[in-house]
């Protein structure tokens, strides 16, 4: 079932919401997550900094972990927010695209605003992990 326009921008909304709970002492980039889960529940992540970076959570990873170990595994989308981003709207990082293409069909749509224009765009999950690799059975 495709997102509303109003939806899209509520779950945006909580993700902006959930980016001030960030621990970001290293990058002062908070980032927040919002996943809609297809119960309609919403699971919210945010980035957590470690001074080790590479042991450092994104929100995105942090939203589908949380929802997992809750017992969701099925997702109708998920929006991610960053208060600051240089080069308009902020994506997922590679390893997020990777294990969100574990648990997100390809149509599943990610929402995003520009900095500039505030204007929300929404991609789907195959658009930005054309030809991901995942599970064997696709999540029904």
């Amino acid at each position: 079932m495709p997102l509303t326009p109003h939806q899209a921008e509520a779950l945006l909304a909580q993700a902006r919401l959930a980016a001030e709970n960030a621990y970001t002492p290293y990058s002062d980039f908070p980032v927040g997550a919002a996943l809609l889960a297809e119960n309609g529940q919403v699971i919210c992540g945010v980035n957590v900094e470690n001074a080790s970076f590479g042991l450092t959570l994104c929100a995105e990873r942090t939203a589908l972990v949380k929802a997992i170990s809750d017992g969701q595994q099925r997702f109708q989308a998920i929006a991610v927010w960053a208060s600051r981003r240089p080069h308009g709207s902020v994506t997922p990082c590679g390893a997020c695209r990777q294990v969100m293409a574990e648990f997100l069909k390809p149509d599943t749509p990610v929402i995003m605003s520009d900095s500039q224009t505030g204007e929300v765009r929404i991609l789907t999950m195959a658009a930005l992990l054309p030809e991901a690799f995942g599970p064997t059975t696709p999540l029904t």
